[in-house]
């Protein structure tokens, strides 16, 4: 099976399928896909997205970022949600060079976890109640995209070292990300020199920051974003080959 789905103006969209979990069951392939903006959507790609037979598509950016560069083009085929979980925007080009980069995105993580529980819950009860393909994604499909990546396989039962390495293949992406950065801003510099990089110790310092606050990634699931038993079992059911 293929991870990278190939697109032309898609640089980051993968399918989350394959990976084993602690009770030694798989996620399934072609069951749930992470992407950069599918604003970019269009001709040959739009063709290859519908090919997909995608049943939702979860938008995780602002509503100004969706005013201001678009959205997945309009279909009968599925539905559309916007569940902006991010609640303090930042902007990465601009990180303070003093800081430690890593550590920093860790802690934007802990804020995005902390600040948008409701919609962190809504968009894991959209994924358990799918049954058919479904797709998240936010503006680059590194951050937001991946933190929700990250709590649905660790709710799976998925090891650190895979979500943690499943986070990192965005590098793939990273040249990509700089040069769509550049083209949208020719009048800016881009100063921090991390930009678009996405290493695995900005994930295992944000799983670590959970499991020291609440426990574990099920307890602040069950703690802090008010999901239950029933909705963990759903999500494991939809997901998961018996």
């Amino acid at each position: 099976m293929t991870r990278h789905m190939a697109f032309e103006a898609l640089h980051n969209f993968r399918d989350l399928g394959g990976y084993r979990t602690q009770d030694g069951r798989t996620v399934r392939w072609g069951r749930l896909y992470r992407s950069d903006s599918l604003a970019k959507l269009q001709g040959a790609d739009w063709d290859r997205f519908l090919a997909l037979k995608v049943g939702t598509v979860i938008d995780l950016r602002y509503p100004w970022e969706i005013a201001a560069k678009g959205r997945v083009p309009d279909s009968d085929g599925f539905e559309y949600v916007n569940l902006s979980v991010e609640h303090r925007p930042y902007d990465q080009a601009e990180i303070d060079l003093g800081v430690d980069p890593w550590r920093f995105l860790a802690d934007r993580y802990a804020e995005v976890a902390l600040d948008g529980a409701a919609e962190l819950r809504q968009a894991l009860d959209v994924i358990a109640s799918g049954t058919s393909p479904q797709v998240f994604h936010c503006a680059s499909g590194k951050d937001r995209t991946g933190l929700l990546a990250g709590l649905v396989l660790a709710l799976l039962g998925v090891s650190e070292d895979d979500i943690a390495a499943d986070f990192a293949l965005t590098e793939h992406a990273t040249p990509h990300l700089i040069a769509e950065w550049k083209k949208a801003n020719p009048a800016r510099t881009l100063k921090w020199p991390g930009y678009g990089r996405a290493p695995e110790q900005v994930m295992r310092l944000f799983l670590a920051d959970l499991t020291a606050t609440y426990g574990s990634v099920h307890d602040y699931t069950v703690k802090h974003l008010g999901a239950d038993e029933t909705l963990i079992s759903r999500l494991r059911t939809q997901l998961l080959d018996t």
